[in-house]
């Protein structure tokens, strides 16, 4: 298992197209790929997951990643986030 910090920076946060492009990116992987916000965990393979977490623009989230690609599917997601999701950065 590996996991990492990352902030969210997109300035919509988690919202349906850039958590649609999370999932899209954690479906890759073999993986199991989940990441914990506060006091909840989501499923990053699930747009309805990762939607309930509610996580918004400047918030950290933990990705964690449990598999035989977990390194290389932590990296592509932690790459992913810090990019913006598909959206421009504020």
């Amino acid at each position: 298992m590996v996991s990492k910090k990352v902030t969210v920076n997109n300035p919509t946060g988690l919202h349906l197209r850039p958590a649609g492009n999370l999932c899209k990116e954690a479906m890759k992987y073999k993986s199991m790929i989940k990441f914990q916000f506060r006091e909840t965990t989501a499923n990053a393979k699930s747009v309805l997951s990762v939607l309930g977490a509610c996580v918004k623009s400047g918030d950290e989230i933990t990705l964690i990643c449990e598999g035989e690609d977990e390194q290389e599917a932590l990296d592509a997601l932690v790459a992913a986030v810090e990019s913006g999701l598909g959206e421009q950065k504020s």
